[in-house]
């Protein structure tokens, strides 16, 4: 059940992000999210001109004569955002936290792939699989995934993506988008790497200043918002779980193009940085 609080704060997302998401942060994300927008269509006899980068060596050496791999312009990219519920993304220092934050950039996202003529879908998740939207087009379906962010109470275990993307590895019989949006506070995952080489993936890493630079107030009883285990910290000697610039790093060696977000960051101007980093 949604809080009358939490609608409100859906319907003021949603208009905010639908006057702030216009033709050119559509653009960037065009350029960003679908490079080139080709996809393989066929292969050809080669001529002298063409680009020899473009040879399928495969073809050329069972014909015995030399191909090309022919492309036709993509014209629909189908993006999947894949967005971590869990009770770790309801932690941060007012006024936002970031649940909040996760909901900006994918509201944000949303509305940049539907006015890029693309499909987009989500799928939530905490210890497994919580809710599964089909990439769709249409300004309501931008208003149902932002809720889905706020729908699913966080469950009191810890996270894990595994499941998440084991259901995506099985539905994405075709090559995607797919954008994670999480605090990445769980072990890696391996199959994080297998599917950045079927697809293009992104993600960006959600935190909030305190997790990182917490302040010296002696021994502290602190619980775990996920596990409910509850320990005695002397914060003279605290270390975030992991900190966010290791988060990013791994998340770059197994092949993800990867941003990080601070809950004091304004999401847009942040995803404005990561179009122009990673664009064509």
């Amino acid at each position: 059940m949604i809080s009358s609080e939490d609608l409100q704060l859906i319907q003021s997302i949603h208009l905010r992000l639908g006057r702030r998401v216009d033709s050119p942060f559509a653009g960037e994300y065009k350029s960003a999210f679908r490079g080139q927008g080709m996809e393989f269509e066929d292969v050809r006899v080669y001529i002298p001109g063409d680009d020899v980068r473009q040879i399928d060596w495969n073809v050329t050496a069972r014909l015995g004569v030399p191909h090309i791999k022919q492309y036709r312009e993509e014209r629909e990219m189908q993006l999947m955002l894949v967005a971590d519920v869990s009770a770790s993304m309801n932690f941060g220092t007012k006024p936002q936290d970031k649940k909040k934050s996760m909901a900006m950039v994918v509201g944000a996202l949303a509305f940049a792939a539907l006015r890029s003529g693309d499909r987009v879908g989500m799928l939530t998740f905490a210890n497994g699989v919580e809710h599964f939207s089909a990439p769709k087009k249409g300004n309501g379906h931008v208003w149902s995934l932002i809720r889905n962010i706020f729908a699913h109470p966080a469950q009191g275990k810890a996270s894990t993506i595994e499941e998440a993307l084991k259901h995506l590895d099985r539905y994405c019989s075709r090559k995607m988008t797919l954008c994670m949006v999480s605090d990445f506070l769980f072990p890696p995952c391996e199959r994080i790497s297998v599917l950045a080489q079927k697809h293009t993936m992104h993600a960006f890493v959600i935190h909030d200043p305190l997790e990182v630079d917490f302040p010296n107030a002696g021994l502290v009883d602190i619980a775990d918002a996920e596990s409910g285990e509850r320990r005695l910290v002397d914060t003279r000697e605290w270390e975030s779980r992991e900190h966010v610039e290791r988060r990013v790093q791994q998340l770059r060696k197994q092949g993800v193009r990867v941003s990080s977000l601070s809950t004091k960051e304004d999401p847009i101007e942040v995803i404005l940085k990561h179009f122009h980093q990673f664009g064509s």
